[in-house]
Parts: C-alpha cells; sequence; structure tokens
C-alpha cells in the first residue's frame, strides 16, 4: 500500500518493499581513521599550542564526513519506482532484472560495458543487480546497482513492477546469480 499526504503541497511517497543503503565495512572506517590519526600524528610531531592539537580536531572529523558521505547511497523499491541514492526508475519501464555475483558483475563492467548504462558500483559490495530497460525515450540500456543481497533485490524489483498498475509480466523473466 501507498502512503500519501494529508497535505497536498507534500510530494507524494510511496512505502518502500526493500531498503538497503550501501554502508562501509567496519574494517575499512578502522584503516582509514588510522591513516588520519597517524598522518595528524605526524602533523604533530610532539609541538605544543596550536600544532598540538589542530590536526587531530581537523583529519579525524573530515575523514569520519568523507567515509560516511562513501557509505550514504540508499537502495529502495517502492510500488512505482525504484531508487538509488537520488536517481529514480518508474518500474514500468523494467525489461528484466539479473541478480549478478561478483564474477558477473565484473564481466558485465569490464571491457564490454555499455558507456550508456547507469552504474552505481561500490566496490566494497561483492554482488549487484543488472536492471534491463524497456524505455524507447531513453538510451540507457540498464542499469547496474550494487547490493549485498542481489536475489532478494531482483526478485522484489520484479514482484513490484508486476504488482505496478500498468505492467505485465512476462515468462521469460529469471532472478539467480550469473557468473
Amino acid at each position: 500500500m501507498a502512503a500519501v499526504s494529508a497535505d497536498r503541497d507534500t510530494p507524494y511517497r510511496a512505502v518502500a518493499s526493500y531498503r538497503e543503503r550501501l554502508r562501509l565495512p567496519w574494517w575499512l572506517w578502522a584503516c582509514a581513521l588510522g591513516l588520519a590519526a597517524l598522518l595528524a600524528a605526524e602533523v604533530w610531531m610532539g609541538t605544543s599550542g596550536v600544532r598540538a592539537w589542530l590536526p587531530f580536531s581537523v583529519l579525524l572529523p573530515a575523514t569520519a564526513v568523507g567515509l560516511w558521505w562513501l557509505g550514504r547511497i540508499p537502495v529502495r523499491v517502492t510500488t512505482e519506482e525504484f531508487q538509488v541514492d537520488d536517481a529514480r526508475l518508474p518500474l514500468r519501464h523494467v525489461a528484466d532484472v539479473v541478480a549478478l555475483d561478483a564474477d558477473g558483475r565484473r564481466e558485465l563492467l569490464g571491457v564490454g560495458a555499455d558507456p550508456l548504462a547507469f552504474v552505481i558500483q561500490r566496490p566494497w559490495v561483492s554482488g549487484a543487480v543488472q536492471i534491463v530497460l524497456d524505455d524507447p525515450a531513453d538510451p540507457t540500456p540498464y542499469w547496474v546497482v550494487s547490493s549485498r543481497e542481489p536475489v532478494r533485490l531482483a526478485a522484489e524489483i520484479l514482484a513490484a513492477r508486476d504488482r505496478a498498475p500498468g505492467t505485465s509480466a512476462t515468462a521469460a523473466d529469471a532472478v539467480g546469480p550469473t557468473g
């Protein structure tokens, strides 16, 4: 079911059936903050005054903000569209969805990748989905989006597409890891 706001000026918001955030793993946070602390210590080098605290108070928060920014990308499937960060794909334009494992993603994004494809790829997330489009007005042939649960995401997109008004499912829709 979709939630409709009571205020007419507020945009329509659909309820998400799938949500994921492409966050960084904990070990990447530890490594990056450790390197920032090491760099701050190099700048400090045992002096007193402003050089004693300024590198730590600038580099560590800046690193934390940068790491948060890298892991901020939300992935959602709502009743009417697929959303990745601020990009939105109406489900009526989804022809097929393929779940990709690490090898399938590497092959799809390799030398033969289509330069017009829309790609949101995070190297610390091994899986992905390929969403093949059926929109004659759009030159984009497909989307490739990283996901920690590509099979579940592909199934949710296809299920939401089949439930959306004005769409029809085809018997050729397949969901499964490719390699």
